[in-house]
């Protein structure tokens, strides 16, 4: 089986300046700050909800005098479900972002759309979390507004950043580059918990405080640091870089039937062609081969991820009694097992050279976790190792459809490798994740309080089966095209 260029030829790795070393981390980085500061919201609901409810304060005092005196709800219940619906109106919000922030980011200057973004939603986290506690200001309207506003500057970031890393980043040892770079969201996640962890003692107003202000520092550093492309300090783009090698490994991403058809759109290509490319429409972009059946798919998955994103924290406090910070250390570990599942994920689908059956194998193991971890006993040990198998085989793949296949879907020959379509691409496979994911938090919410949490992982089985379902037709064709090289290589022996 052929090795990709990245893993047999050292040469190649030569081209790795310091230039891709700082755009790696300066983009590995700002995504990671942009998800702490989600994950900071997720990591202190259990707190909000205190603070939102009579329950927080002395048993003995009417629980009317207290509501009336600018506390939201009557009981713990009805705030859990407006939680809910808080990450369920930041993500369809978020979702919408992400379809506007895509097409933004084809037109204008990377670097200024992730800083604004970067910047303001730090900002608006501010006020959310921090401000309207000090002042003892409690309003559902305010959050709603605010978490909307938050959604739509968060969306700036992923198109931005994976269009960034397709400028600098050829396909060769895609899935493994990128299967390392989006270890961002989880170590990102990593990030909120630790940050929100040690402050939470002093008020949960502090962990918002402390994420945004590291959030708008980095804002900062991206605006006068990120370089968007090669071409900005005299280098060679990737496109021309590929061209002057024997493409030994052809693109995991395409809507030929037979791989032989791919042989025509092969052909160097002038420079001159390259740089007139301009950005594809939206409906362009939806007519790629791959990019409806894989946004589909991660509707489905991005659902489910989420939810344990969301979740996890309230779930471990709420099931097993934990408290709350121990419960935000523990979720680490789903995180943990999504970077290795990603990593490693993406290194065996570049050897394979097809991404769907790499997905879909995992996915299945994924539904045998799920069984295990639903019925955990209330052993943090256990616990913490079920969580991790579970973050690998639903955190990785998740990762993996989000920026490799995403990159392979907004470079294939179809677009001349345009890093024009990258960020649309980009836009269109996370913001319909990110429709799923809304529709499931507040699906989440509703399944726990009237079923249980046993149901809520029973509807994550389903969605993750869905899951497979979708990218069923990519993989009948990916593994028909293995069956196909592996027969033509033992006819040449």
């Amino acid at each position: 089986m052929a090795w990709p260029d990245i893993f047999q030829r050292r040469a190649l790795l030569s081209r790795f300046s310091h230039h891709h070393v700082v755009v790696f981390l300066l983009t590995f980085f700002s995504y990671s700050l942009l998800h702490a500061s989600r994950k900071t919201f997720s990591n202190v609901k259990v707190s909000i909800s205190k603070q939102w409810t009579p329950s927080a304060f002395n048993k003995s005092v009417e629980p009317a005098e207290i509501w009336s005196s600018s506390h939201l709800f009557p009981s713990a219940e009805e705030a859990t479900l407006f939680l809910g619906t808080l990450d369920t109106v930041f993500l369809f919000s978020y979702a919408v972002g992400l379809f506007i922030s895509g097409i933004i980011g084809d037109r204008l200057n990377l670097r200024w759309v992730l800083s604004f973004g970067m910047c303001s939603s730090a900002l608006v986290v501010f006020v959310f979390g921090t401000v309207t506690e000090w002042l003892h200001f409690y309003n559902k309207w305010l959050y709603c507004c605010l978490w909307i506003v938050n959604g739509l500057l968060q969306s700036t970031g992923w198109p931005c950043v994976v269009a960034v890393m397709g400028n600098w980043f050829g396909k060769a040892g895609r899935g493994v580059v990128f299967g390392l770079w989006s270890a961002c969201a989880s170590v990102g996640n990593i990030l909120g918990a630790c940050l929100a962890s040690s402050v939470l003692q002093y008020g949960y107003e502090y962990a918002f405080l402390v994420t945004a202000a590291v959030q708008f520092a980095g804002g900062i550093v991206i605006f006068f640091g990120l370089l968007v492309s090669p071409e900005e300090i005299g280098l060679s783009g990737v496109e021309a870089e590929e061209n002057f090698e024997e493409d030994s490994h052809r693109p995991l991403i395409s809507g030929a039937e037979n791989e032989d058809e791919y042989e025509p759109n092969y052909s160097v290509q002038e420079g001159s062609t390259v740089t007139q490319v301009k950005a594809i429409s939206f409906y362009q972009a939806c007519c790629l081969p791959g990019v409806v059946p894989y946004s589909v798919a991660y509707a489905c998955l991005k659902l489910v991820n989420y939810s344990f994103f969301f979740w996890l924290p309230f779930y471990l406090s709420n099931n097993f009694g934990w408290k709350e910070a121990d419960a935000d250390k523990l979720s680490i570990w789903y995180d943990v097992g999504g970077i290795i599942g990603g990593t490693l994920q993406g290194f065996i689908s570049d050897v394979l050279q097809k991404r769907a059956p790499v997905l879909a194998l995992s996915l299945l193991l994924a539904i045998g976790s799920l069984v295990g971890y639903s019925r955990s006993p209330n052993d943090k040990s256990i616990n913490a190792l079920l969580m991790a198998v579970t973050g690998f085989f639903i955190g990785g793949p998740s990762n993996m459809i989000s920026s490799a296949i995403s990159a392979d879907l907004g470079r294939q020959d179809l677009v001349q490798g345009s890093s024009e379509a990258l960020a649309t691409v980009t836009g269109i496979v996370d913001g319909t994740g990110s429709i799923g994911a809304a529709v499931g938090q507040y699906l989440v919410s509703l399944i726990q309080d009237n079923l249980g949490w046993m149901w809520v992982f029973y509807f994550f089985i389903l969605m993750t089966s869905c899951t497979i379902l979708f990218i069923s037709p990519l993989l009948v064709r990916e593994i028909h095209s293995l069956v196909q090289r592996r027969q033509a290589h033992i006819l040449s022996e």
